[in-house]
């Protein structure tokens, strides 16, 4: 399939070079769940005002697609170049506490979700380069995976959207998945 060279601008999210077909991917699995969320659970905005709703789907929408985009080999590899450009990116994602500030739900439990998931991704992305980078990404996205739905009265569409942040953050691009990290960081998939 045809890969477009990306704007500048757009790097830190699809790469320099990316494929038609992933970016539609990213765009429709990022629209289509946020639209579902918004759909099966209309009580996500109820009493809000249409700026905090419309900026907290937005935020959601973001970490759903960030989900799928970082999976990609043009993603993963300006990222296994950019070492710096990785820890920033790490320490920036806050905005599944704002998702929660701005939806008036528990901002505890989500406080928990962040702070594993960032902190499970700095442990990840110190292990870049060694074999076990992937088992130990894939042992703290399981802890999470188990404890997460056991958080006391969560929302299920908060617990839809912190489960995909700390995949988005923690497993999806903390992990150099293709070992461009340590193979030829240049190069492009």
């Amino acid at each position: 399939m045809k890969q477009l060279r990306i704007p500048s601008f757009l790097h830190d999210v699809f790469g320099e070079r990316q494929r038609v077909g992933s970016i539609l991917a990213i765009l429709l699995f990022g629209g289509l769940l946020t639209t579902a969320l918004y759909l099966i659970f209309p009580e996500l905005t109820d009493h809000l005002p249409v700026w905090r709703s419309a900026l907290a789907l937005l935020l959601i929408f973001d970490i759903f697609s960030g989900c799928i985009a970082n999976f990609t080999a043009s993603t993963s590899n300006f990222y296994a170049a950019r070492k710096t450009n990785r820890i920033v990116f790490i320490a920036i994602h806050f905005h599944i506490v704002l998702v929660a500030l701005l939806l008036n739900t528990n901002v505890w439990h989500v406080i928990g979700v962040w702070a594993y998931t960032i902190a499970g991704a700095f442990i990840v992305n110190a292990l870049i380069g060694k074999h076990s980078q992937l088992f130990v990404a894939g042992l703290l996205l399981s802890v999470g995976l188990g404890w997460i739905p056991m958080l006391p009265d969560i929302e299920p569409y908060m617990l839809i959207t912190c489960l995909l942040f700390m995949l988005k953050v923690l497993f999806s691009f903390a992990v150099d998945h293709y070992g461009k990290a340590i193979n030829n960081p240049g190069e492009e998939a």
